[in-house]
């Protein structure tokens, strides 16, 4: 074992899931919207939070733009 070594030699390769950190936030979500999610958690065993995300993001790499319907 080398009593010193050089960081830079030892992994010269970027992270490639550095860009996709996450960062946490607090949201305030309509009861019927956490309830629906959590309900897809049951079914399919991911957990809400992951849904929630997972959609979000899918909803941004889309692109899609939003329809608001005040009632």
């Amino acid at each position: 074992m080398k009593e010193e070594y050089d960081i830079k030699t030892l992994n010269p390769h970027r992270n490639p899931y550095s860009g996709m950190l996450k960062k946490q936030v607090t949201i305030n979500l309509y009861c019927d919207v956490i309830d629906y999610f959590k309900a897809e958690a049951e079914a399919t065993g991911i957990p809400y939070q992951t849904l929630i995300n997972l959609y979000l993001k899918e909803c941004a790499d889309q692109k899609k733009k939003l329809t608001i319907h005040w009632q």
